[in-house]
């Protein structure tokens, strides 16, 4: 924070202060990260606990952590613990006794390269299938 930091500042200030966009502010405020001006309205005014915050969050994106892992830091470990976000998954059935879990939320890279070794391991199973079904007796 260089210079003294005011009591009260305008958004332009508070934005440039924390070369932070005045955009990025408004949906951190929206979504919780950050509270509301101290006076809202024509004259909103943000405080220094605004610009803390803002530090903060940049702080812990600079570490790697998503806006979802920095509300629950925010918000103390507790908060974490106490209800784990829950992790969508795909389910593919490459064989009529095999269905293989994939988490939804890949990179669109990894999930073709998930696609492609599916694909391979249904092949390859159908095939292996067929082979057995040969090879055994009928009854």
């Amino acid at each position: 924070m260089p210079g003294d930091v005011p009591n009260e500042m305008k958004m332009a200030e508070l934005a440039e202060r924390a070369d932070v966009p005045r955009r990025t502010i408004r949906y951190y405020i929206s979504r919780g990260l950050v509270s509301g001006p101290l006076r809202s309205g024509r004259d909103a005014v943000y405080g220094k606990e605004h610009l803390e915050r803002l530090e903060k969050i940049k702080q812990l994106q600079s570490e790697g952590l998503t806006l979802r892992e920095i509300v629950h830091v925010l918000a103390g470990k507790e908060a974490h613990r106490a209800m784990p976000t829950p992790t969508p998954w795909w389910h593919y059935p490459v064989a009529d006794d095999v269905v293989i879990s994939v988490r939804a939320d890949t990179s669109p890279w990894r999930s073709r390269q998930i696609r492609q070794a599916l694909a391979r391991m249904a092949s390859e199973l159908t095939a292996t299938g067929k082979d057995k079904d040969d090879d055994e007796p009928d009854d």
